[in-house]
């Protein structure tokens, strides 16, 4: 297999799971991890230690879950107690 033939190859693969997900290219690069705004069982992907991947946040607004949110609002998105959403991961409410 040729390395251009390969290029496509993931090229395509690349596209297929991004399509597969509902995302095109252009609109991952618009979003950014929120940490700290998602509720229980809604987060995107990994929430910590003990959790895999996608709705496996234990309980709303955990640190360390992140939600995926339109560039530049992360740090503006208020949550329940006068708390912010987080560009990194939160010690805040984490489940023991």
């Amino acid at each position: 297999m040729s390395d251009t033939t390969k290029t496509l190859a993931l090229a395509g693969a690349v596209a297929a799971a991004l399509a597969a997900h509902g995302v095109t290219p252009a609109q991952a690069q618009e979003n950014e991890k929120c940490y700290g705004v998602a509720l229980a069982g809604e987060n995107d992907c990994a929430a910590g230690p003990g959790t895999t991947c996608a709705g496996t946040s234990k309980v709303d607004y955990q640190g360390n879950a992140w939600k995926l949110v339109p560039a530049g609002t992360c740090e503006t998105m208020e949550v329940p107690g006068d708390r912010m959403g987080a560009l990194e991961p939160l010690d805040r409410d984490i489940p023991s």
